[in-house]
């Protein structure tokens, strides 16, 4: 698991985990065995450099040199035999493992390293999240990748960059395959790569390197992978991983449907929501299953105005009188102070859950401590909307100085029930202090397609997940990050944006993310996240909601489960076996 896969918009609940390796059982399974899985929605690329949400398949086909452990948060190997840092800590230089093979069964060497980096991820042609995260001190340096033999990598850096190990876990993809389409460009002089690899490509052309590959894809109803045969890691006994021979994907479009699937022994596990908790608790001797609790959750979930002022083709993304009031701290806080947090937590989660404070998880060591968040206050929401110029009407609707209704739409992804629940309580909830919203869940195409292409939403009910490192989330808090959701750029390539404004609040969270990347002492870099927890907490970029627990059911039939709340049932996946 690395900050590349983490770090993704959560549009949907994805009840498969990534997979790392670990210590599971060494018993060899035995026929064709398979696991079956259900996500909401189709997958919108297969190309992991360009992808942005999750689920993805790359869990299932990617492997970079490390990963993340998740029960013990240490980076381990993967790719990489081995590595060794410089004395100043500017170097990295990375062996890597013998023998590695593609899909295909061509060699992975150095050179597929060495392009993955400087031709795709480094290539400021190439929108990639990763970027952000790679991007060192106030000149946001970009590491320098170069081959030291055939065996050798060293990664450079020009100041001290505290995530440096963890942030070579990116995925290493083919250069036999992809070199090309580098080099020739389309009509528009862009690399043909932005477009390889698309969910229209057969699945027999996409080569890969992790456990599992791609081989049947069926649109609105499943993706089927197959053990790669070249996969690099075995057991202790020398038996080829992964054991389980088979993973399928069937998408199913309505989380009460996948419900009643696994109820009926269609689904092998699935994420626990917390409507369906005490009935499915009672169920599991006779479903032959296991809920496992994590503790919190690692993801947010929070809702966001659309704070960009930015044109396009001299029009404003925004109306400009609702531009105005979300771009008003006390409106926000008006916002946050309206919403019943509590309400949610008894009602929409049944308990199993707390009011949510910060964008840094709460079991991460870097969790401002002392955070108050905002809790349910009619008076006091009313009492800020009054002071930012707001007033009353007769009938008790929220106008702002000039007599306009104060009305927005609120959108979310359609078939999470839980959001969709969250979504209509949020609108009864600001029904009470005087504000419309219209509630509007979308396709999830239609609900992407506003927030990376066309930025002409108003405000959104979505999340992102999460980890231990503050600096994944760098793409989101740099002003001029890919995932900078609230104050967007425009994508490269798109028609660019004027009269974009980067307020002094934004600023300093993106100058204090720098610091804290560059800071090499604990409790030093644990101060400066601290702050930047409470600059967020002040200016609400994001308003929290709810920190629900992490529950997940699954089949007993599948043997050596580790269940965390960072890596879930299956970041061992390829070392799980299925009893008989």
């Amino acid at each position: 698991m690395t900050i590349w896969h983490r770090l993704q918009v959560i549009f949907f609940s994805l009840m498969l985990i990534l997979p790392l390796s670990g210590c599971g059982s060494q018993i060899q399974a035995k026929g064709e065995s398979q696991v079956v899985f259900s996500i909401l929605s189709d997958p919108k690329t297969f190309n992991a450099v360009l992808s942005q949400e999750s689920p993805n398949i790359f869990g299932l086909t990617y492997e970079g040199l490390v990963r993340e452990n998740p029960l013990t948060g240490k980076i381990e190997p993967a790719l990489a035999k081995s590595w060794t840092f410089s004395e100043d800590k500017l170097k990295i230089n990375v062996t890597l493992k013998d023998n590695l093979k593609w899909s295909d069964g061509k060699d992975l060497t150095v050179d597929d390293v060495i392009f993955t980096y400087n031709q795709l991820y480094l290539n400021d042609e190439i929108p990639s999240n990763a970027r952000d995260s790679l991007k060192v001190g106030q000149s946001g340096a970009l590491p320098n990748v170069k081959k030291l033999n055939n065996t050798q990598i060293e990664f450079s850096i020009p100041e001290p960059f505290a995530p440096f190990l963890a942030n070579i876990g990116l995925p290493i993809l083919p250069k036999h395959i992809l070199a090309e389409s580098i080099i020739k460009k389309d009509q528009e002089g862009k690399p043909l790569f932005l477009s390889k690899w698309g969910v229209d490509t057969p699945p027999k052309e996409i080569i890969v390197n992790g456990p599992y590959k791609l081989v049947n894809y069926a649109t609105n109803q499943r993706l089927i992978f197959e053990k790669n045969p070249h996969y690099w890691q075995k057991d202790e006994q020398g038996n080829q991983l992964p054991y389980i021979e088979k993973v399928i994907w069937q998408i199913v479009s309505n989380t009460d449907t996948s419900i009643l699937q696994f109820r009926s022994g269609g689904l092998d596990s699935l994420g626990v929501t917390p409507d369906y908790y005490s009935l499915l608790k009672k169920e599991e001797k006779r479903g032959n299953f296991t809920i496992y609790n994590g503790g919190s959750s690692y993801g947010t979930t929070f809702i966001s105005f659309n704070l960009n002022t930015g044109k396009r083709d001299n029009k404003p993304l925004v109306d400009p009188l609702k531009s105005a009031w979300f771009n008003n701290i006390k409106f926000r806080q008006a916002v946050a102070y309206g919403i019943d947090r509590q309400r949610m937590i008894n009602n929409i989660y049944r308990g199993l859950g707390e009011a949510q404070l910060s964008p840094i998880s709460v079991q991460s060591p870097y969790f401002a401590q002392g955070l108050k968040g905002y809790d349910y206050n009619i008076e006091k929401s009313k009492q800020l909307l009054l002071e930012a110029g707001f007033k009353y009407d007769a009938e008790g609707n929220l106008l702002d100085e000039n007599g306009n209704q104060v009305r927005f739409s609120l959108i979310t992804n359609a078939g999470n029930k839980i959001r969709e629940a969250m979504g209509s309580q949020i609108k009864q909830d600001l029904a009470i202090i005087g504000m419309q919203v219209d509630f509007i869940p979308l396709a999830f195409n239609v609900l992407i397609d506003k927030l990376s292409n066309s930025l002409d939403w108003e405000c959104h009910l979505l999340g992102l997940t999460g980890g231990n490192e503050p600096n994944d989330g760098a793409n989101v808090w740099f002003p001029d990050g890919n995932l900078h959701m609230f104050n967007q750029i425009a994508n490269p390539g798109s028609k660019p944006l004027t009269d974009r404004k980067v307020e002094d609040w934004e600023k300093k969270i993106g100058q204090l993310y720098i610091q804290g990347a560059q800071e090499l002492d604990l409790e030093k870099r644990k101060e400066i996240y601290a702050e930047t927890q409470r600059l967020s907490e002040e200016y609400l970029p994001f308003i929290y909601l709810v920190n629900p627990l992490s529950l997940s059911a699954v089949r007993n039939k599948i043997q050596g489960i580790q269940y965390s709340a960072l890596g879930g049932a299956f970041w061992n996946l390829e070392r799980l076996t299925i009893k008989d």
